[in-house]
């Protein structure tokens, strides 16, 4: 009795150590998304959007793997709240390492070995998958359909036991089939988890079959029914990684029982390595320059300009979105002429970028021509980037970017069509309520602080334009509304960007006739264009500190050019920019 009672307290001791570590795996994962890579999370939240529709149920039950899609897209939207969607990361992270570990518990044992020991190794795939989402293009549909496979397999290693032997044939027909057109061709992981032996060659060449001929009635191309349908945002690849999780499952599944029980040491050496595995994930899984894009991204998003420049303050951006979006919070702001050469410059592509056709980049690129006025070029980006998606999804953030430019224009069927998808949403739902009740109503749409304004800003008839003629079309804008202090900030700031100080005179002088408008920078350009003439600019439009300062690095530059001692010291002025770039 007394042993009895020994060996129960020493499993519910090992059986707390076991849950101690799974649950620190989950904190850890929850704190990682939570604080370090938050905006990985509104980043894939944007690129979807799910609908609480029979119709788009069916559409997705209708493709391999539609269900385990479904699931995952169901669970993505909830990222749009970043503390429930760490959660549920943390959640299924903890699932993945539990059905690991209870698949190399599961039938048959081998009575001479304790895979207790083992256990840290059960750790493997949630490290392995966690480091392989540092790729953004990552779906939470494979993670779904993997617990899935896991799943199904481990039902079936625990239940089959018992069963006759044709039994297993039957229901192994049955079951295949279905389960791949659940979760696609992750199926293959409980094909070759079956028992016994010749069962998982004929399940493994079975699915294979039922792979190839799903291929040939689906509207998607083999490569992609292959792959996976949504396990990867590009339908025609799928990184290597996502191949070697299944087959680092099946071998600690159907090996690990097999070793013999380890010495105490080895159990501590697997303790030491997991701790080194878990830094893994957060120094090398995850490009911190990428995704500090994506948080420029989001705050673009929010609206929170003063977030961007703060950032930019304690990081100088140097990539492309990165400075659009630092140069659009200035000129929201009214800062851009004080201020933008406090921070690295790339040229006029980093204050209007040409059009590309790139999803991830696109919408950003569409916020500086809507806030700029420019309401139809803003509405073609945010149509452009929902159609260049990879996976063909829709994205809500672009259908409520339609919403406002059709609402703005005055195309209100068109806007109800899109609000009416947004209402079938859980997180745009209100929002799409609120447009809706505005719809037609020109004088609530007049008084809104955005739409209102916009309608004055746009330009009443469309055209189209190169990108070598951004400045005449800031110019247009001015001269629509000398309101529109964006398009004056753009308008004077695109010359100075290309170093053409002769067009940026023939500018400022038809700024200044119709505004007060003459910032730091501006001032800069006026001394810098009559210094090279050997003039002194007219009293009144350039600050005496900046006379003095201007001759100070005229002084300083003449004694060792743009590599001159002290030249340092003007780092945050247009001069400095002109003779040495940033």
């Amino acid at each position: 009795m007394k042993k009895l009672q020994n060996k129960w307290r020493i499993n519910l001791l090992q059986w707390a150590q076991q849950w101690l570590l799974t649950l620190a795996l989950g904190v850890m994962v929850f704190l990682f998304w939570e604080y370090r890579y938050p905006f990985a999370l509104t980043y894939q939240e944007q690129f979807q959007m799910f609908l609480f529709d029979g119709d788009y149920f069916w559409e997705r039950m209708a493709e391999p793997g539609g269900l385990a899609r479904y699931i995952g897209e169901f669970l993505t939207q909830f990222y749009n709240s970043i503390t429930i969607g760490a959660t549920i990361l943390a959640v299924l992270y903890i699932l993945l390492q539990r059905l690991t570990w209870r698949l190399m518990n599961s039938r048959p044992v081998s009575p001479l070995v304790s895979v207790k020991y083992y256990y840290v190794l059960s750790f493997l795939s949630a490290l392995i998958v966690w480091y392989a989402m540092g790729d953004e293009s990552v779906m939470l549909t494979y993670v779904v359909a993997l617990l899935m496979a896991m799943a199904v397999a481990l039902a079936w290693r625990n239940w089959s036991s018992e069963w006759a032997q044709w039994v297993k044939w039957v229901v192994a027909i049955v079951l295949i089939p279905v389960v791949y057109w659940l979760i696609g061709p992750l199926v293959l992981l409980v094909a070759v988890l079956m028992i016994p032996w010749t069962m998982a060659v004929a399940a493994v060449l079975y699915s294979l079959a039922l792979i190839l001929l799903s291929a040939h009635f689906v509207p998607f191309p083999m490569s992609r029914v292959f792959l996976g349908i949504d396990y990867y945002r590009f339908p025609d690849t799928v990184p290597y990684m996502l191949m070697a999780i299944p087959v680092v499952i099946w071998i600690m599944a159907l090996f690990v029982k097999k070793l013999p029980q380890p010495k105490q040491w080895v159990v501590y050496a697997q303790a030491l390595i997991l701790a080194v595995l878990i830094l893994v994930p957060k120094e090398y899984g995850f490009d911190a320059k990428k995704y500090e894009l994506m948080e420029y991204d989001y705050l673009v998003r929010v609206k929170d300009w003063n977030g961007i420049i703060a950032k930019a303050e304690k990081q100088t951006p140097d990539l492309p979105m990165s400075v659009n979006a630092t140069n659009l919070a200035l000129g929201i702001t009214n800062q851009l002429g004080e201020r933008a050469f406090e921070f690295y410059q790339r040229g006029s592509e980093g204050l209007l970028p040409p059009f590309e056709r790139n999803f991830s980049t696109t919408l950003l690129m569409g916020e500086v021509y809507f806030y700029l006025g420019l309401v139809n070029t803003a509405q073609r980006f945010a149509f452009e980037s929902m159609e260049a998606i990879p996976n063909y999804n829709k994205s809500a953030r672009a259908v409520k970017r339609l919403v406002e430019t059709n609402l703005i224009n005055g195309q209100y069927e068109v806007a109800r069509k899109y609000l009416q998808l947004l209402e079938k949403t859980i997180f745009y739902r209100p929002w799409a309520k609120q447009m809706m009740a505005m719809l037609g109503d020109e004088k609530a749409i007049n008084a809104h602080p955005l739409y209102g304004t916009l309608r004055q800003f746009r330009l009443q008839e469309d055209f189209l334009f190169s990108d070598q003629e951004l400045d005449k079309m800031c110019g247009q804008l001015f001269m629509h509304n000398q309101k529109n202090r964006m398009a004056a900030q753009y308008l004077l700031m695109l010359p100075l960007l290309e170093k053409d100080i002769p067009r940026f005179m023939s500018y400022v002088k038809v700024v200044q006739n119709r505004i007060q408008y003459n910032p730091r920078y501006c001032q800069e350009a006026i001394a810098f264009a009559f210094m090279q003439k050997g003039q002194q600019p007219p009293q009144g439009f350039v600050n005496q500190l900046v006379l003095q300062q201007m001759s100070e690095f005229a002084r300083t530059y003449s004694s060792g050019g743009k590599d001159a001692p002290g030249l340092e010291k003007f780092r945050n002025t247009l001069w400095y920019y002109l003779v040495n770039g940033q």
